[in-house]
């Protein structure tokens, strides 16, 4: 975005903002314990700008996706928030702002899956088994993926390998992200 201090702090909270929302739909996909202290904690903190949404867009296939479509908007809103108090024209970046809004929540998402990956590898070494709110989420977050990745990867004499098959993804669908972003800009 941009170097100015305004744009810095904007530019923060809205990934604050929208990182807090894109981990409620992850944990809503991933079937995670709603009533984990830090799920209530991000439900709470987002549950007052998607309840007009979700009375307005219906579930698909029982998946409530309007927490991406908020984190679009917040997104989108900070781009216009910035290019605005910079002083630059809007309309003609409409386009931009939304690939890259679009791709921010994208990112978002295999971001949050990079960390939690990395997290519950390492939750497995330290503490495997805990009963900390933390690392249950962690596990409840990444489960589904694992699983997923060990049909395609299975175990070879109990070394799991499929958090480097995870990662090995993650990284190809972010290269693709940012080129999608540079021919975007």
């Amino acid at each position: 975005m941009g170097q100015d201090p305004t744009s810095s702090i904007i530019q923060l909270i809205v990934q604050l903002y929208a990182f807090m929302i894109v981990l409620r739909f992850l944990l809503q996909v991933a079937k995670a314990d709603y009533y984990n202290p830090i799920s209530q904690a991000v439900v709470k903190l987002t549950a007052v700008p998607l309840a007009p949404l979700q009375k307005a867009i219906p579930r698909i296939a029982n998946i409530d996706i309007t927490p991406l479509i908020l984190a679009f908007i917040i997104h989108a809103a900070g781009w216009l928030l910035i290019l605005t108090l910079q002083g630059h024209g809007v309309g003609t970046n409409l386009p931009t702002i939304a690939i890259i809004s679009g791709v921010t929540v994208l990112s978002s998402i295999l971001d949050i899956y990079f960390w939690a990956v990395l997290g519950s590898v390492i939750i497995s070494w330290v503490a495997p088994g805990s009963y900390h709110p933390g690392p249950q989420l962690i596990t409840q977050l990444t489960e589904p993926v694992f699983n997923l990745a060990r049909k395609v990867v299975p175990s070879l004499g109990g070394l799991d390998l499929s958090p480097i098959l995870i990662f090995i993804i993650i990284q190809i669908l972010n290269s693709q992200l940012k080129s999608l972003t540079a021919m975007a800009l």
